[in-house]
């Protein structure tokens, strides 16, 4: 057999042969199939536990490997982010955050086990959860509007819960105050899980908070949601105003983002970036999401990046409002 004839025989065997194997051997050739890891920065129950707990079954059809979620908190997503840096940059780990990783985190810490910078790259716009402005049923006021004006009329009488120093939900807070000009006492509590209870029994007049946390009391009368601090109304409550439509641009409300270690092969995340676009446009995702207070997003590694620069000018400009202390 002659030479070319010869060639074009082998590179014909090698494409029957090729499509003879499984799809999952292909993928392992091409290091696909390999497990991969899902680092989440909260503990399960959390955030981006609940996003990654929607994600894994979806992604492990989608990409035909196995899906781990490897829970890493602490440090508010610091303990995640150093677990990632310290992973080899091959496509198989991923770190599931929200924004705060990269917005807040360098404004509260002097040393961080990792450069945010130069470690992190952007994959995916995953989702939003939008915090809902909630007063105590006792507090006159029945509108943002009303609430403005009864915290001018009487500076320092009321006060709001957060979920501790730092959190979206004190940097919101004080966000909303310097946009109004309003002088609120600020009581940090250690997560929603305090601030909110504080709030029913009326040690605070008002929080910021996820809508799942607040729904039950909403509907008992104990409650009442006057504004949400995303920049848009949330599906989740239509009926509830974002501040935004008075303060054009404000926009507080936290982001799930997916990143990756600086020089993972861009295939591979590409690959995942375009997964969870899909899986975001799902009608089964989208319902599951909202039920857990999140709006899935999906967007792009442009589209995180512009989201995140964005929320980095805002909570900069915040930051110095509130005084925030580096530590």
């Amino acid at each position: 057999m002659h030479a070319p004839k010869r060639r074009r025989a082998l590179a014909a065997a090698a494409v029957l042969a090729a499509a003879a194997l499984p799809a999952a051997a292909l993928a392992q050739a091409g290091g696909t199939a390999r497990p991969i890891r899902l680092v989440v920065v909260n503990p399960p129950g959390g955030l981006t536990d609940t996003v990654a707990r929607l994600l894994a079954p979806r992604l492990q059809e989608a990409l035909g490997t196995t899906i781990v979620i490897d829970n890493k908190p602490g440090a508010n997503g610091g303990v995640g982010a150093a677990s990632l840096a310290a992973s080899p940059a091959d496509g198989t780990s991923f770190l599931l955050a929200d924004g705060s990783l990269l917005s807040v985190n360098p404004l509260t810490s002097r040393k961080l086990a990792y450069d945010p910078k130069k470690d992190l790259v952007p994959v995916s716009l995953v989702a939003r959860a939008p915090l809902f402005l909630a007063v105590n049923a006792n507090v006159k006021a029945q509108t943002l509007e009303e609430l403005v004006a009864l915290a001018k009329a009487q500076p320092g009488r009321l006060n709001y819960g957060s979920s501790g120093i730092g959190s979206t939900h004190h940097l919101t807070m004080e966000a909303l105050k310097a946009e109004y000009g309003l002088f609120i006492t600020h009581i940090p509590f250690r997560g929603s899980a305090a601030s909110v209870p504080a709030l029913l029994g009326g040690q605070v007049d008002m929080v910021f908070s996820a809508y799942p946390s607040l729904a039950g009391f909403v509907r008992s009368g104990q409650v009442r949601l006057l504004a949400t601090n995303a920049s848009h109304r949330s599906p989740l409550a239509p009926q509830v105003p974002a501040i935004a439509e008075k303060r054009p641009g404000f926009d507080f409300a936290p982001i799930v983002i997916l990143m990756a270690q600086h020089g993972t092969p861009p295939e591979a995340m590409q690959r995942m970036s375009e997964a969870i676009a899909r899986i975001a446009r799902r009608p089964d995702a989208g319902e599951q999401a909202q039920g857990a207070g999140i709006e899935m997003v999906g967007g792009g590694p442009a589209e995180l990046a512009q989201a995140l620069d964005a929320e980095i000018a805002r909570m900069q400009r915040v930051a110095q409002r509130a005084d925030l202390k580096s530590e």
